[in-house]
């Protein structure tokens, strides 16, 4: 049994991606369609809040809020803007309310740095229908669109053995099952994944591309698109002077100062 295990767990041969405890020939398909659906154009304003009381008075045209903790009274204050909403699609989080439905053997090496979250087996046909299960919540809850994190297992040490091919799969299952339910979708990070993937994603939303000098493979992809960047500071005291610093590199990036936290805090680059 125990070799078996381990024979499942190996890389599928070249041209082949895992699915389950098989290997299939990796298919390049065609996007389902995105039309009718929110179309973030370059320079969309936001918000992005994931903790704290929620500030619902900003002057900006979407909001990014996490799709299990915003109550709902706050999707009705925010009724007229858009609403995206933020899920793990990459990662087990052991506080979310389905996660007794996620089998140990799904689980991958924990997050550094995010305690209680590990990586998940994104080839298991069963991580797939939770996923869908979330995006169908989505729905239930009156986003316009979905922003997806932790889909960039490939580059991690996730203990998972995802391929780049594995995980371009994964990634266009997820922008295909959200826009047959009527939801634009956002590729969080992965930009080295961004010429297989620019056709599937309606935007980006990008994590300190600024700081390590990876904001250039987004310049084909903002000329259609919006790219909603982040930068973090520490100490919020710091927001000004990293503003300083980083806003002057932004350009078409619709860049926010924020702490690691994402509460109600928030300095834009195009406020400055």
């Amino acid at each position: 049994m125990l070799f078996l295990l381990l024979a499942c767990s190996l890389p599928c041969p070249s041209g082949e991606i895992r699915r389950d405890d098989s290997c299939v020939a990796f298919e390049e398909k065609d996007p389902v369609p995105a039309e009718g659906l929110w179309k973030a154009e370059p320079g969309t304003t936001w918000q992005i809040q994931y903790s704290g009381r929620l500030d619902t008075s900003l002057d900006v045209e979407m909001y990014d809020l996490d799709l299990f903790d915003t109550p709902t009274t706050a999707w009705q204050e925010l009724a007229g803007r858009v609403q995206v909403c933020y899920f793990s699609a990459g990662s087990y989080e052991d506080w979310r309310p389905d996660a007794d439905q996620f089998d140990p053997s799904m689980l991958g090496k924990a997050l550094e740095g995010w305690p209680g979250e590990w990586w998940l087996d994104i080839n298991r046909s069963e991580v797939r229908a939770i996923m869908e299960a979330r995006l169908d919540l989505a729905v239930q809850s009156g986003c316009d669109a979905v922003d997806p994190d932790n889909i960039n297992a490939w580059e991690n040490p996730s203990g998972l053995q995802i391929t780049e091919d594995e995980q371009v799969d994964y990634n266009r299952f997820l922008a295909d099952a959200a826009h047959q339910r009527g939801l634009a979708i956002g590729l969080k990070n992965d930009q080295l994944q961004l010429d297989r993937l620019a056709d599937w994603f309606d935007f980006a939303v990008n994590e300190e591309c600024l700081a390590y000098d990876e904001c250039g493979a987004y310049d084909r992809f903002v000329q259609q698109k919006s790219v909603f960047q982040i930068e973090y500071v520490e100490d919020w005291a710091d927001a000004e002077a990293l503003a300083a610093a980083r806003c002057p590199q932004a350009g078409p990036l619709s860049t926010l100062i924020k702490t690691w936290e994402l509460g109600a805090e928030r300095l834009a680059c195009s406020d400055g």
